[in-house]
Protein backbone atom coordinates (compact mmCIF):
# COMPACT_ATOMS: atom_id res chain seq x y z
CA UNK A 1 0.00 0.00 0.00
CA UNK A 2 3.14 2.33 0.99
CA UNK A 3 4.58 1.53 -2.18
CA UNK A 4 1.08 2.26 -4.29
CA UNK A 5 0.75 5.55 -2.37
CA UNK A 6 4.28 6.92 -2.84
CA UNK A 7 3.95 6.25 -6.70
CA UNK A 8 0.82 7.94 -6.93
CA UNK A 9 1.59 10.86 -5.34
CA UNK A 10 5.13 11.18 -7.95
CA UNK A 11 2.63 10.45 -10.55
CA UNK A 12 0.28 13.50 -9.46
CA UNK A 13 3.45 15.71 -8.74
CA UNK A 14 4.77 15.01 -12.16
CA UNK A 15 1.69 16.16 -13.37
CA UNK A 16 1.05 19.19 -11.29
CA UNK A 17 5.03 20.02 -12.48
CA UNK A 18 4.62 19.28 -16.30
CA UNK A 19 1.54 21.74 -16.37
CA UNK A 20 2.95 24.75 -14.32
CA UNK A 21 6.21 23.94 -17.03
CA UNK A 22 3.53 24.20 -19.50
CA UNK A 23 2.30 27.12 -18.23
CA UNK A 24 5.26 29.19 -17.83
CA UNK A 25 6.63 28.24 -21.19
CA UNK A 26 3.59 29.03 -23.34
CA UNK A 27 4.08 32.40 -22.99
CA UNK A 28 7.46 32.33 -24.80
CA UNK A 29 6.29 29.95 -27.21
CA UNK A 30 3.86 32.43 -28.37
CA UNK A 31 6.15 35.16 -28.64
CA UNK A 32 8.67 33.01 -31.02
CA UNK A 33 5.61 31.93 -32.93
CA UNK A 34 4.23 35.33 -33.42
CA UNK A 35 7.88 36.79 -34.35
CA UNK A 36 7.57 34.66 -37.80
CA UNK A 37 4.26 36.54 -38.23
CA UNK A 38 3.11 39.90 -40.64
CA UNK A 39 2.59 42.24 -37.86
CA UNK A 40 -1.02 42.84 -39.04
CA UNK A 41 -2.23 39.20 -38.48
CA UNK A 42 -0.51 38.88 -34.77
CA UNK A 43 -3.22 40.77 -33.06
CA UNK A 44 -6.16 38.87 -35.30
CA UNK A 45 -4.99 35.18 -34.11
CA UNK A 46 -2.43 35.37 -31.14
CA UNK A 47 -2.55 31.70 -31.03
CA UNK A 48 -1.97 30.69 -34.58
CA UNK A 49 0.70 29.17 -35.97
CA UNK A 50 2.53 30.74 -39.17
CA UNK A 51 1.19 29.42 -42.87
CA UNK A 52 1.34 30.12 -45.64
CA UNK A 53 -0.35 33.25 -45.78
CA UNK A 54 0.99 34.65 -42.16
CA UNK A 55 4.78 33.59 -42.35
CA UNK A 56 7.21 36.45 -43.01
CA UNK A 57 10.20 34.74 -42.60
CA UNK A 58 13.23 37.47 -41.13
CA UNK A 59 11.49 40.41 -41.76
CA UNK A 60 10.49 41.13 -38.36
CA UNK A 61 14.09 40.44 -36.92
CA UNK A 62 15.77 42.21 -39.39
CA UNK A 63 13.02 45.33 -39.36
CA UNK A 64 13.19 45.20 -35.89
CA UNK A 65 16.96 45.61 -35.44
CA UNK A 66 17.36 48.59 -38.11
CA UNK A 67 14.55 49.82 -36.01
CA UNK A 68 16.00 50.71 -33.09
CA UNK A 69 19.65 49.84 -33.70
CA UNK A 70 19.58 46.73 -31.59
CA UNK A 71 23.14 45.57 -32.08
CA UNK A 72 24.12 48.97 -30.22
CA UNK A 73 21.66 48.38 -27.15
CA UNK A 74 22.64 44.45 -26.94
CA UNK A 75 26.36 45.76 -26.33
CA UNK A 76 25.74 48.05 -23.86
CA UNK A 77 23.61 45.72 -21.73
CA UNK A 78 26.22 42.71 -22.24
CA UNK A 79 28.82 45.32 -20.92
CA UNK A 80 26.30 46.97 -18.31
CA UNK A 81 25.48 42.75 -17.13
CA UNK A 82 29.02 41.19 -17.51
CA UNK A 83 30.59 43.77 -15.30
CA UNK A 84 27.87 44.50 -12.85
CA UNK A 85 27.75 40.72 -12.09
CA UNK A 86 31.47 40.17 -11.88
CA UNK A 87 31.66 43.68 -9.48
CA UNK A 88 28.24 41.85 -7.88
CA UNK A 89 30.09 38.23 -7.51
CA UNK A 90 33.69 39.36 -6.02
CA UNK A 91 32.56 41.96 -3.80
CA UNK A 92 29.99 40.61 -1.89
CA UNK A 93 31.78 37.08 -1.68
CA UNK A 94 34.90 39.19 0.18
CA UNK A 95 32.09 40.49 2.17
CA UNK A 96 30.28 37.77 3.38
CA UNK A 97 34.18 36.12 4.18
CA UNK A 98 34.85 39.28 6.32
CA UNK A 99 31.39 39.00 7.92
CA UNK A 100 31.90 35.25 8.81
CA UNK A 101 34.84 35.04 9.91
CA UNK A 102 35.29 38.28 11.90
CA UNK A 103 32.58 38.11 14.49
CA UNK A 104 31.86 41.52 16.23
CA UNK A 105 29.49 43.67 16.57
CA UNK A 106 30.28 45.46 13.29
CA UNK A 107 29.92 42.68 11.34
CA UNK A 108 26.46 41.83 13.05
CA UNK A 109 25.88 45.54 12.17
CA UNK A 110 27.11 45.02 8.62
CA UNK A 111 24.98 41.96 8.59
CA UNK A 112 21.53 42.93 9.10
CA UNK A 113 21.77 46.19 6.82
CA UNK A 114 22.55 44.40 3.94
CA UNK A 115 19.14 41.96 4.51
CA UNK A 116 17.25 45.04 5.77
CA UNK A 117 18.31 45.90 2.20
CA UNK A 118 16.72 43.30 1.00
CA UNK A 119 12.99 44.52 2.13
CA UNK A 120 13.66 48.13 0.56
CA UNK A 121 11.53 48.68 -2.34
CA UNK A 122 13.32 50.20 -5.17
CA UNK A 123 10.42 52.71 -5.80
CA UNK A 124 11.37 53.53 -2.39
CA UNK A 125 14.42 55.47 -3.14
CA UNK A 126 14.75 55.84 -7.31
CA UNK A 127 14.34 59.84 -6.92
CA UNK A 128 17.07 59.99 -4.21
CA UNK A 129 19.56 57.63 -5.89
CA UNK A 130 19.21 59.68 -9.00
CA UNK A 131 20.01 62.69 -7.07
CA UNK A 132 22.77 60.91 -5.69
CA UNK A 133 23.70 59.01 -9.04
CA UNK A 134 24.05 62.16 -11.27
CA UNK A 135 25.66 64.48 -8.45
CA UNK A 136 28.69 61.26 -8.23
CA UNK A 137 28.25 61.19 -11.70
CA UNK A 138 27.35 57.62 -12.12
CA UNK A 139 24.88 58.69 -14.70
CA UNK A 140 26.94 56.44 -17.35
CA UNK A 141 27.25 53.03 -18.61
CA UNK A 142 30.55 52.83 -15.87
CA UNK A 143 28.94 54.25 -12.91
CA UNK A 144 25.53 52.45 -13.24
CA UNK A 145 27.82 49.48 -12.45
CA UNK A 146 28.18 50.79 -8.66
CA UNK A 147 24.83 51.88 -8.25
CA UNK A 148 23.68 48.04 -9.61
CA UNK A 149 26.27 46.70 -6.85
CA UNK A 150 24.49 48.68 -4.24
CA UNK A 151 21.10 47.27 -5.06
CA UNK A 152 22.50 43.69 -5.46
CA UNK A 153 24.58 43.45 -2.39
CA UNK A 154 21.95 42.56 0.04
CA UNK A 155 20.76 38.95 -1.56
CA UNK A 156 24.08 38.32 -2.64
CA UNK A 157 25.94 38.68 0.97
CA UNK A 158 22.99 37.00 2.33
CA UNK A 159 23.43 33.43 0.27
CA UNK A 160 27.10 33.77 0.16
CA UNK A 161 27.07 33.90 3.80
CA UNK A 162 24.78 30.86 4.73
CA UNK A 163 27.86 29.05 2.30
CA UNK A 164 31.38 30.20 3.79
CA UNK A 165 29.83 29.36 7.20
CA UNK A 166 29.82 25.53 5.53
CA UNK A 167 33.22 26.04 4.69
CA UNK A 168 35.84 24.49 7.67
CA UNK A 169 38.15 27.12 9.29
CA UNK A 170 40.86 24.41 9.17
CA UNK A 171 41.13 24.89 5.64
CA UNK A 172 41.90 28.37 5.76
CA UNK A 173 44.12 27.87 9.06
CA UNK A 174 46.70 24.87 7.02
CA UNK A 175 46.43 27.51 4.22
CA UNK A 176 47.81 30.25 7.01
CA UNK A 177 50.45 27.99 8.34
CA UNK A 178 51.58 27.32 4.59
CA UNK A 179 52.55 30.93 4.09
CA UNK A 180 49.26 32.41 2.31
CA UNK A 181 48.12 35.56 3.62
CA UNK A 182 44.47 36.68 3.77
CA UNK A 183 44.20 37.51 0.08
CA UNK A 184 45.09 34.67 -1.24
CA UNK A 185 43.46 32.42 0.87
CA UNK A 186 40.27 33.94 -0.26
CA UNK A 187 41.26 34.34 -3.86
CA UNK A 188 43.01 30.22 -3.63
CA UNK A 189 41.08 28.50 -1.17
CA UNK A 190 37.58 30.08 -0.35
CA UNK A 191 35.95 31.65 -3.66
CA UNK A 192 37.31 28.23 -5.50
CA UNK A 193 34.61 26.38 -3.32
CA UNK A 194 32.13 28.90 -3.44
CA UNK A 195 32.29 28.47 -7.37
CA UNK A 196 28.30 26.85 -6.87
CA UNK A 197 27.02 29.84 -4.71
CA UNK A 198 28.90 32.48 -7.28
CA UNK A 199 27.59 31.24 -10.37
CA UNK A 200 23.75 30.90 -8.51
CA UNK A 201 24.19 34.52 -7.64
CA UNK A 202 25.65 35.43 -11.16
CA UNK A 203 22.74 33.66 -12.27
CA UNK A 204 19.81 35.55 -10.50
CA UNK A 205 21.74 39.14 -11.00
CA UNK A 206 22.54 38.52 -14.58
CA UNK A 207 18.66 37.91 -15.64
CA UNK A 208 17.81 41.10 -13.34
CA UNK A 209 20.32 43.49 -14.48
CA UNK A 210 19.85 42.18 -18.42
CA UNK A 211 16.06 42.65 -18.05
CA UNK A 212 16.32 45.92 -16.20
CA UNK A 213 14.48 49.06 -17.28
CA UNK A 214 13.59 51.54 -14.78
CA UNK A 215 16.80 51.82 -13.19
CA UNK A 216 18.38 52.38 -16.51
CA UNK A 217 15.97 54.31 -17.95
CA UNK A 218 16.60 57.02 -14.73
CA UNK A 219 19.98 57.14 -14.74
CA UNK A 220 21.16 56.79 -18.26
CA UNK A 221 17.58 58.07 -19.81
CA UNK A 222 17.97 57.94 -23.82
CA UNK A 223 21.96 58.27 -24.28
CA UNK A 224 22.50 55.23 -23.65
CA UNK A 225 19.68 52.58 -24.46
CA UNK A 226 19.49 49.31 -22.89
CA UNK A 227 17.95 46.64 -24.72
CA UNK A 228 14.59 46.86 -22.87
CA UNK A 229 14.47 50.51 -23.36
CA UNK A 230 14.96 49.92 -27.00
CA UNK A 231 12.10 47.27 -26.98
CA UNK A 232 9.99 49.84 -25.43
CA UNK A 233 10.16 52.28 -28.34
CA UNK A 234 8.83 50.25 -30.44
CA UNK A 235 5.46 50.82 -28.97
CA UNK A 236 4.06 54.20 -30.60
CA UNK A 237 1.66 56.27 -29.38
CA UNK A 238 -2.26 56.40 -30.39
CA UNK A 239 -1.50 52.03 -29.86
CA UNK A 240 0.31 52.04 -33.17
CA UNK A 241 2.96 49.27 -32.34
CA UNK A 242 5.04 47.26 -34.47
CA UNK A 243 4.36 43.34 -32.90
CA UNK A 244 6.13 41.70 -35.35
CA UNK A 245 9.29 43.67 -34.46
CA UNK A 246 8.51 43.85 -30.88
CA UNK A 247 8.30 40.12 -31.33
CA UNK A 248 11.12 39.79 -33.03
CA UNK A 249 13.53 41.44 -30.58
CA UNK A 250 11.97 40.24 -27.43
CA UNK A 251 12.95 36.60 -28.86
CA UNK A 252 16.68 38.14 -29.76
CA UNK A 253 16.41 39.32 -26.25
CA UNK A 254 15.10 35.81 -23.97
CA UNK A 255 18.25 33.74 -26.27
CA UNK A 256 20.90 34.71 -24.08
CA UNK A 257 19.64 34.85 -20.77
CA UNK A 258 18.64 30.82 -21.90
CA UNK A 259 21.79 30.19 -22.84
CA UNK A 260 23.43 31.44 -19.97
CA UNK A 261 21.56 29.53 -17.64
CA UNK A 262 21.40 26.45 -19.48
CA UNK A 263 25.51 26.45 -19.81
CA UNK A 264 25.25 27.42 -15.62
CA UNK A 265 22.74 24.78 -14.76
CA UNK A 266 24.79 22.14 -13.20
CA UNK A 267 26.49 24.48 -10.58
CA UNK A 268 22.77 25.61 -9.75
CA UNK A 269 22.32 21.97 -9.13
CA UNK A 270 26.01 21.62 -7.11
CA UNK A 271 24.86 24.75 -4.95
CA UNK A 272 21.21 23.73 -4.15
CA UNK A 273 22.84 19.99 -3.29
CA UNK A 274 25.92 21.25 -0.94
CA UNK A 275 23.40 23.80 0.84
CA UNK A 276 21.10 20.80 1.61
CA UNK A 277 23.78 19.30 3.61
CA UNK A 278 25.33 20.06 6.94
CA UNK A 279 28.89 20.07 7.53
Amino acid sequence: MNATKKRTNSLVITIVLFILALAFLAPIFLIFINSFKGKLFISEDVFSFPNSKTFVGLENYIRGIDTVNFWNSFGLSLFITVFSVAVIVLCTAMTAWYIVRVKNKFTNFLYYMFVFSMIVPFQMVMFTLTWFANRLHLDNPVGIIIVYLGFGAGLSVFMFTGFVKAIPLEIEEAAIIDGCGPIRTFFLIVLPMLKPTAVTVAILNAMWIWNDYLLPYLLLGTNYKTIPISIQYLQGSYGNTDYGSLMALLVLSIVPVIIFYLSCQKHVIKSITAGSVKG
